[in-house]
């Protein structure tokens, strides 16, 4: 039964997931529902079919969801964000917190190849449409979109403390290989 192999096996897990959350999410008032949302993920997926590998498979899914949250997380432009003494409510912390993220942010920016970065910073930070960029670029708009996809997840990697270099797909590879 589902609730047997979820007080016995993700259950005792809870200390370790709350630590790799707390570790990779930027809110404390998050964690108690990232958590809940992690268990949701993880029980509709074993009522499919049971992971052969539990704990592997919590912390998969942990990161996901953070990458999916991360992913459509609203995009402050850089010139705005860039200025955080514009915000009187921010707390010392939240201040100095939201520098460093910001920080990271062009740092993992810097770090995607030249066109990635550029299609990354049209679409995401600029608002360009997906059309508008291929246009602007003199590239076709599905080069856009493996682009964006590309350089986002690569950035969500990079600031959930990934190395941020950009992964493409075995059939992109073979791809590559081909003469």
């Amino acid at each position: 039964m589902i609730d047997d192999w979820f007080v016995g096996e993700v259950l005792p897990l809870e200390a370790a997931l709350v630590r790799f959350l707390r570790r990779n999410w930027r809110s404390e008032a998050d964690i108690v529902d990232l958590r809940q949302e992690v268990y949701a993920r993880v029980c509709e997926a074993a009522l499919r079919a049971r992971p052969a590998n539990t704990r592997a498979f919590v912390f998969a899914t942990a990161r996901n969801l953070l990458i999916d949250r991360t992913r459509h997380a609203r995009v402050v432009p850089l010139e705005v964000a860039s200025d955080f003494e514009a915000f009187d409510d921010l707390t010392p912390d939240r201040h100095l917190s939201a520098r460093e993220e910001l920080r990271r942010l062009q740092a993992g920016l810097a770090q995607l190849p030249v066109r990635c970065r550029e299609v990354v910073v049209l679409r995401k930070i600029e608002g360009l449409s997906q059309r508008e960029v291929a246009v602007r670029m003199g590239i076709r708009e599905d080069t856009v979109e493996r682009q964006t996809a590309h350089g986002m997840r690569a950035l969500a990697d990079f600031m959930l403390g990934g190395s941020g270099r950009i992964r493409r797909g075995a059939a992109a590879t073979a791809r590559k290989a081909a003469p």
